[in-house]
């Protein structure tokens, strides 16, 4: 095994474990990041070689890149008898490669003329392969880490490391300026954030080749993310508007031609989840999506609100023809609650989705009275993360969930419905000050 260091972004810290366990899970390998702490950027990390640091981060959203370690100490005499101590081997290897020097430095930096003394200070490497600014064999890297106190300046590193950088990140060559809402074609006032987007997917295990579904699509987020890592998406959703757009050059099709994965993308049906239309042998992969939480407007599905009172109406005739079967015919619409909601999304993956497969789905929860059972459970899906992403009085979560064979021995419940938790859309609107039950 050989030592790595993760540089992170400083972007949603309590998803950076999930998401490349997940993508290290997601090409057959494991490794220990049980010693993350999410208030540093830096993390040291054992893999067995460069092909496994470059899979973990190539997709990766909240990192920035990974770097063979050659060296580390808290000044730059330890860090240089560090190296020397732990990485001689290394020199050989790259003498003849062509290099260049980077710094990284984590509130802190050093000025142009400091940077060339340090680079001076590692003569000891004995290269040979001449400096090339552009496009280099090798980018050998000085990350340092400064401590900060109060609104003093800091000018001494407290960590500092070397290594070869091995892979960055999508996230560096501006995937996220790429997907930034305010730059797509279609978005909506329902349209989720591009970085989360693409971070459900990798949580999700959304790969190449496999068909990702989105049951509640609006303007369809999360199916031109999962197109971005090579799956096959199709979507669906009750509101026929928000998937017609607003036009031939503004609608969800338009986004994927935006993109240039218009190749990858299947379709989108104008479906009532609860009624879902899909055969029972297709083939589906991933499920990733952002259910309706019911704040704009209450959920609802297909149905006669008062059955008594549509009772013959399927009879009615308009110009000879029977109104349900008219291509405007409007389907009536009845109240629905977002614990049913949860439980019929949750039988559907444990129907649908193949061994493996994984559900993830964000949850809106009020911060008062969450209680870790009120997260619904499958008897066929195990939950792998419940990941937080706090407002002020009110949180989504993100829960991740993977298909068991039947060996597995889950419970099927669902604390939103057992315990009558408050309608998340009435508490919403009260300030999250109404405790009525």
């Amino acid at each position: 095994m050989k030592n790595y260091l993760i540089y992170f972004a400083q972007s949603y810290p309590n998803f950076r474990r999930p998401e490349l366990e997940s993508l290290a899970n997601l090409n057959n390998f494991s490794f220990d990041l049980s010693h993350h702490d999410e208030s540093k950027p830096f993390i040291v990390v054992q893999l067995e070689n460069d092909d496994q640091a470059k899979k973990i981060m190539d997709r990766s959203i909240l990192s920035r890149g990974i770097y063979e370690l050659w060296g580390q100490g808290s000044n730059y005499d330890e860090l240089h008898a560090n190296i020397k101590a732990t990485s001689q081997d290394k020199f050989e290897v790259y003498k003849k490669s062509s290099f260049k020097f980077d710094f990284i430095g984590y509130k802190g930096s050093k000025s142009r003329e400091e940077r060339v003394e340090i680079i001076q200070n590692f003569k000891y490497l004995a290269f040979e392969g001449g400096v090339r600014l552009k496009n280099p064999d090798e980018v050998f890297t000085v990350l340092e880490e400064y401590s900060v106190s109060g609104m003093e300046k800091a000018t001494t590193p407290r960590n500092i490391w070397f290594g070869r950088q091995v892979q960055l990140s999508s996230r560096t060559e501006n995937v996220l300026d790429k997907y930034d809402l305010r730059r797509r074609k279609y978005i909506g006032t329902t349209s989720f954030d591009a970085e989360l987007s693409l971070v459900t997917c990798n949580i999700g295990q959304v790969g190449p080749g496999k068909v990702c579904y989105d049951p509640f699509t609006g303007t369809g987020s999360f199916l031109v993310a999962s197109a971005n890592f090579g799956a096959l998406p199709i979507g669906s959703d009750i509101d026929v508007r928000m998937l017609r757009g607003k036009g031939k050059n503004c609608n969800i099709q338009a986004n994927f031609k935006q993109y240039g994965t218009s190749t990858q993308f299947l379709d989108v049906l104008t479906m009532d989840f609860t009624n879902n239309a899909f055969r029972k042998d297709f083939v589906i992969d991933s499920i990733v999506c952002d259910p309706p939480y019911g704040v704009r407007e209450g959920l609802k599905v297909c149905g006669a609100k008062h059955p008594e009172k549509a009772e013959g109406r399927e009879n009615i005739v308009i110009e000879g023809e029977k109104a349900h079967l008219r291509r405007d015919f409007i389907q009536p619409k009845k109240p629905y609650e977002l614990s049913d909601l949860l439980d019929d999304l949750l039988f559907f993956a444990g129907e649908r989705l193949p061994i493996g497969g994984r559900l993830a789905f964000w949850m809106p929860t009020a911060n008062d009275d969450f209680q870790v059972n009120l997260i619904p459970q499958h008897e066929q899906l195990e939950l792998l993360y419940n990941l937080e992403q706090e407002f002020n009085k009110w949180s989504r979560r993100l829960l991740v969930y993977v298909k068991r064979d039947e060996t597995y021995k889950g419970k099927t419940t669902n604390g939103l419905k057992s315990q009558n938790i408050a309608n998340f859309r009435d508490r919403y609107f009260n300030g999250f000050n109404d405790q009525s039950k």
